[in-house]
């Protein structure tokens, strides 16, 4: 064989086993731990109502209806897909869920107040998810969203 088909075959077998042990093998380890440490996490922190799985605590939710909290619009999200909104917008939102629900500004106020979650544990900025907000509603509200129990 001459020089050219010996590197030509080294190419071939290094992208071959580049392949296997990059594409193959490290993300079956990687996801085999993650099922074993992190069940809940690596299967995308689902979330249960009454035993159905309504969502993902880290992928936004598409709410239309004026009775719930909305995600933040996609151009206001890096990703789009952004599970959480500020405190701003949550209080923003909070007229509209009101009229639509009947359920008190305070109450709804109290309940953005209690589930506020920080960037950086104790200390950055303040947000809260939607998904959380909008379930606590119906656990809170069982005559006014009915149709969600």
């Amino acid at each position: 064989m001459s020089k050219n088909k010996h590197e030509y075959a080294a190419t071939v077998r290094l992208a071959l086993i580049s392949l296997v042990l990059c594409g193959l093998l490290f993300p079956l380890i990687v996801t085999g731990v993650a099922q074993v440490l992190f069940p809940y996490q690596a299967n995308g922190d689902l979330v249960q109502l009454h035993g159905r799985y309504v969502g993902s605590s880290v992928i936004a939710q598409d709410f239309q209806s004026a009775m719930f909290f909305h995600s933040r619009n996609a151009s206001l999200s890096a990703s789009g897909v952004d599970p959480d909104i500020t405190l701003q917008d949550a209080y923003s939102q909070i007229p509209r869920i009101q009229n639509a629900t009947g359920i008190s500004a305070t109450a709804l106020k109290q309940l953005v107040d209690q589930n506020v979650e920080r960037t950086m544990w104790i200390a950055g900025d303040p947000y809260v998810n939607v998904l959380n907000l909008n379930l606590l509603l119906i656990e809170n509200y069982p005559s006014i969203y009915a149709a969600y129990n």
